[in-house]
């Protein structure tokens, strides 16, 4: 049973949170494994494997990001593992600049700003997606995904260049 399912969800990008939200704690509250202490050691496993199962599905479908991959692996679009090559050199040449821009980067503002724009360029992609699943444009799924990726990446470096330099000044 896939995620979507599991919680009785429609398998689409966009998911309302608060529907989301009430979906796990309704499906949570049913196979909480405190509630199965008294049974069969049967129905404890069930209940503790549901339990698990029910975490994963919400986990997996709370992150928006995490959300298109789990949608796209759905529907058959292939991508590399975390930590592979990405294959898209205008990707690279994007992300090597970034990078060397967020290392150049002198004051926490300028962090800033370049974490602002990559994450107006990020949900901008996460907008297109739609269109994208909505045609199941298997290669611009992937393409658009992976630069997904890397600005959730560009993210992280950010909050570290900007702690670094915090600490850099005290």
């Amino acid at each position: 049973m896939d995620h979507f399912a599991r919680l009785g969800l429609p398998a689409a990008l966009d998911l309302e949170p608060a529907a989301l939200d009430r979906a796990y704690f309704a499906l949570q509250r049913r196979w909480h494994p405190d509630r199965f202490v008294a049974r069969p050691s049967d129905e404890r496993a069930r209940a503790s494997s549901e339990a698990a199962a029910l975490n994963d599905a919400y986990r997996t479908l709370k992150d928006p990001l995490s959300r298109a991959v789990y949608l796209a692996e759905l529907r058959g679009v292939e991508l590399p593992g975390d930590g592979k090559t990405i294959d898209d050199p205008d990707l690279l040449m994007e992300a090597m600049e970034a990078r060397e821009a967020l290392h150049e980067a002198a004051s926490g503002e300028a962090v800033e700003a370049l974490a602002a724009q990559a994450k107006q360029q990020a949900q901008a992609a996460l907008k297109e997606l739609a269109d994208l699943f909505l045609h199941d444009d298997k290669p611009a799924i992937r393409k658009t995904l992976l630069r997904l990726r890397y600005f959730d990446k560009f993210a992280e470096e950010a909050r570290a260049r900007h702690m670094n330099l915090e600490r850099s000044r005290a």
